[in-house]
């Protein structure tokens, strides 16, 4: 079986954010062809374009990292109806200098888990336009606005609650496949590489 790097990212910096919680738990319901790496975020400077001539260690690491990555996943919070700073300039970093932009072509996915109802789905919808603009595939359904409720996970992100765990393995088995699926189209000879098949082209 095929194993695909997945590099991950949680949008809040807290160590005890509902959302880490949340990555544990998607990571022990994943199937097994995925293999996870966290990518940090709380080293990064505010991005400024006084850093492209010469990116800082945390810069660099940051693409190194997202340049491992098969696929990308953001597991994030909600801030006033937004992304999180901090989340934010990682993006930033990640896609510049201009013309360098490491999140292009990567299969992305975007869940959070938020104490109301409305589970993150405004921060999604503006993870949406960024993501776009990067061009960055996303998994468009199911989509998972996730209301935390604490009891239905143990310290360590263990899923107690069965329907919860079904809700999530249903939506990491769909990511898994959807990272295939832009993997396989990102294939030598598809439209949109560097050199593309000019036969292709003129269809």
């Amino acid at each position: 079986m095929d194993t695909f790097k997945i590099g991950y990212f949680v949008g809040s910096l807290s160590s005890t954010s509902i959302n880490r919680t949340l990555s544990k738990a998607l990571i022990g319901v994943a199937p097994p062809e995925l293999e996870f790496h966290e990518i940090e975020i709380k080293d990064l400077p505010l991005y400024s374009s006084d850093y492209d001539a010469d990116f800082p260690p945390a810069g660099k690491a940051l693409k190194d990292a997202i340049a491992a990555s098969d696929g990308i996943l953001f597991v994030s919070p909600e801030y006033n109806r937004s992304i999180p700073g901090a989340l934010k300039n990682a993006i930033d970093w990640g896609s510049r200098p201009w013309g360098t932009n490491s999140f292009a072509r990567k299969p992305t996915g975007i869940i959070g888990a938020s104490p109301g109802g409305i589970g993150t789905a405004v921060m999604q919808s503006s993870m949406r336009s960024v993501l776009s603009f990067l061009d960055a595939p996303q998994l468009n359904a199911p989509e998972a606005y996730i209301r935390f409720v604490a009891d239905a996970y143990d310290a360590d992100g263990t899923v107690k609650d069965q329907g919860t765990a079904a809700l999530l393995r249903h939506y990491m088995e769909e990511y898994s496949a959807f990272v295939q699926r832009v993997l396989a189209a990102n294939a030598p000879g598809h439209i949109g590489d560097k050199e593309p098949d000019a036969n292709k082209l003129n269809r």
